[in-house]
């Protein structure tokens, strides 16, 4: 049943990731906006909806639901194959300041956005 909770989640993270792609298309034709922003927001649920969902946390959520979201929802949601690809294009055409903007934009962003959504989580429980 787990795998079928992975698989429904993934659809619908990948159907988000695709129409919030499409949305940020006329902002992302020198710099992936598009794909920055979707790492962010999917670091932000992860951590967010991880720490309020432990068994431990204020939502005790079951093993299937925390697959759903975070396995699932997330895991299609989220674009770091996108990401590397659009890295190695930029340092292929020789835009190697924007890939390094990329880089560090996007790892900076999402791990405090993980960090603000665990605290936001965090907060919730306390």
């Amino acid at each position: 049943m787990s795998y079928l909770w992975v698989t429904l989640g993934s659809a619908l993270g990948g159907l988000l990731r695709y129409a919030i792609t499409r949305w940020s298309m006329h902002l992302s034709t020198s710099f992936p906006y598009g794909t920055v922003f979707i790492n962010v927001v999917g670091s932000f649920i992860i951590g967010y909806f991880g720490t309020l969902t432990l068994q431990t946390g204020r939502f005790p959520a079951s093993d299937n639901v925390r697959l759903f979201v975070m396995v699932g929802v997330c895991g299609g949601f989220t674009t770091f194959s996108s990401f590397s690809l659009q890295t190695f294009d930029l340092l292929r055409t020789g835009a190697w300041g924007r890939a390094l903007a990329n880089v560090v934009f996007s790892v900076v962003l999402c791990l405090a956005a993980v960090a603000v959504g665990h605290g936001a989580a965090q907060r919730v429980v306390n």
